[in-house]
């Protein structure tokens, strides 16, 4: 499965909905992550200002990966 997101909302869309799919709580992926409840929530909300180190860190715990590629002419977005 491949998601798409262009803004701090819709990745943290993606980061809530691959949290409950394993069944994690906020609190349990910010031990996972080494980070407070507090910043899931900040992240899962689409909070802009999350620092790149951290996103990499909830990403790892969930065994997401981050990738950038170009953007296709004909990319739909949820």
């Amino acid at each position: 499965m491949s998601d798409l997101a262009r803004t701090p909302r819709q990745i943290g869309t993606i980061i809530r909905r691959n949290r409950k799919r394993l069944a994690l709580s906020q609190s349990e992926l910010g031990e996972r992550a080494g980070l407070r409840q507090e910043t899931i929530s900040l992240i899962e909300n689409g909070n802009p200002a999350v620092r790149l180190d951290t996103m990499l860190a909830v990403l790892a715990a969930l065994e997401l990966e981050f990738r950038i590629a170009a953007r296709s002419r004909n990319a739909s977005v949820d």
